[in-house]
């Protein structure tokens, strides 16, 4: 398997700069908040979605309840049920991995899943799979460090929770440029901004959620039907 490891790394590199980087300020923002370097450690390993970790420290933080704290979770990472149907196929074949391959699914893995091209001589799944551990360990060692420096200086933390949707508005960007389907991108922008006139920017983004994936779902059948 050190190939597939070695070519693992390689094709991970990219995610490893953005990973390292977002997980300290994850660590250091989480740190801020009273919680140290152990809180970091568990949410990486079990938890393992970059957005809702950083939404998880104010759901800590002002005492959200149970079912607040659930609802979020499951809209939030929504998109992943879409990401989930186009590898099953891919999955299927890892076995006694699978669960782990479903549960590293993260926006930048699937990214890499799917774009990348297994070298020759590797083995598939071992290669994927590493893709998958590789991605994880970059973020677990940042949201450590992190925790690290916010326990050894006193640093403004001001903005670093932004850090995770400025990843979010370069994938968005970046998909504008590559990709030649634009309408689901438009839907969530027109969902978000009606929710936002009419619900406020305190109470938007659940019902923005419910409706960009109903939305999401007819247009997909629309499609199949069509297809």
């Amino acid at each position: 398997m050190k190939k597939e490891m070695l070519e693992a790394l390689k094709a991970s590199i990219p995610v490893m700069m953005g990973y390292i980087v977002l997980g300290m300020a994850f660590g250091i923002l989480l740190e801020s908040k009273g919680y140290n370097w152990i809180y970091a450690l568990l949410m990486s390993v079990f938890i393992y979605a970059g957005s809702i970790q950083f939404v998880a420290i104010q759901l800590l933080t002002t005492g959200a309840t149970f079912i607040h704290a659930a609802m979020m979770t499951l809209l939030i990472n929504a998109r992943h049920l879409v990401y989930g149907l186009s590898m099953l196929k891919k999955f299927n074949n890892f076995k006694k991995l699978k669960s782990y391959m479903i549960f590293s699914l993260t926006d930048e893995t699937y990214s890499l899943l799917v774009g990348v091209k297994t070298p020759k001589d590797c083995n598939e799944n071992w290669f994927y799979f590493f893709i998958s551990f590789f991605n994880q360990c970059y973020w677990i060692i940042g949201s450590l460090i992190g925790s690290l420096i916010g326990s050894l200086l006193t640093i403004n933390t001001t903005g670093l929770d932004f850090a995770m949707t400025a990843l979010f508005i370069v994938i968005v960007l970046e998909q504008l440029l590559t990709s030649s389907k634009h309408h689901y991108t438009y839907l969530g922008f027109i969902i978000s901004l009606v929710c936002l006139m009419i619900f406020g920017k305190d109470a938007f983004l659940i019902p923005a959620m419910i409706g960009i994936i109903m939305g999401l779902s007819f247009m997909y059948k629309g499609e199949q039907e069509h297809v």
